[in-house]
């Protein structure tokens, strides 16, 4: 059962912003997250982010929120990992 990716506005220009071959790299892990929202790879955040997954790509992350009730995947922040918790 797959998943249907969400972005918000902020995540889509993030997401614009990233080089071409990073955001070559991101969007190959995206397809990954939409068949599997949970890959062996992903972590739950702690803290008051505790409701949203990560997953590196290499320098960058991709935090997420999964909804399991509606088969969405929706992309909140994608950022290098020295801005993306900011």
């Amino acid at each position: 059962m797959k998943y249907r990716i969400e972005f918000t506005k902020a995540a889509r220009r993030d997401l614009a912003a990233l080089p071409r071959g990073t955001a070559r790299r991101v969007d190959d892990v995206l397809q990954v997250i939409r068949a599997h929202p949970r890959p062996p790879k992903a972590q739950r955040l702690q803290g008051r982010l505790h409701m949203y997954h990560r997953v590196q790509v290499g320098d960058f992350r991709i935090i997420y929120l999964i909804e399991d009730d509606r088969l969405v995947v929706c992309v909140v922040k994608i950022g290098h990992r020295r801005d993306v918790y900011r």
